[in-house]
């Protein structure tokens, strides 16, 4: 199989997400991210944070999603797109069992998980990962299409 041809400039961010969040995301039940600021759309690496939040693993929301899943730090774990960036209204139902009142929801689209884990150092903000970063990651996704 050949590699996608992948376009050239600033067409993806770096999200780093802390576990057990990501493992959340991977597995496609967890497609809300809560952050304190909006995003815009598109795609992005999903970056397991080398911070594992230890008080969400017993929540029953995030125990009965990431069982039996390692918990991988410091790391491009996937890549995803977000597909709307939205508060809920103080008077609305939330969007998803896993949005936070207040908080921005960053609503994720098209998660594709790697075969193997790619080290990397993340960045609370949107972060630009490096060319070498990119072409590692899409190595293991040779039929990508943006």
């Amino acid at each position: 199989m050949s590699q996608a041809r992948l376009p050239e400039g600033d067409w993806i961010r770096g999200i780093s997400v802390k576990q057990p969040y990501a493992a959340a995301i991977l597995t496609g039940a967890k497609r809300v991210e809560n952050r304190p600021r909006p995003w815009a759309p598109g795609w992005v690496l999903l970056h397991a944070s080398k911070t594992i939040d230890q008080h969400a693993r017993p929540l029953p929301l995030v125990a009965r999603t990431i069982r039996d899943r390692q918990l991988v730090t410091g790391a491009v774990l996937g890549v995803a797109r977000i597909t709307d960036c939205h508060q809920d209204t103080d008077r609305s139902t939330p969007c998803s069992e896993w949005a936070h009142p207040g908080a921005w929801h960053l609503v994720f689209d098209d998660v594709q998980e790697l075969p193997l884990p790619v080290p990397a150092r993340g960045q609370v903000v949107p972060w630009k990962p490096t060319p070498a970063l990119v072409r590692r990651v899409f190595q293991q996704l040779p039929g990508f299409q943006p």
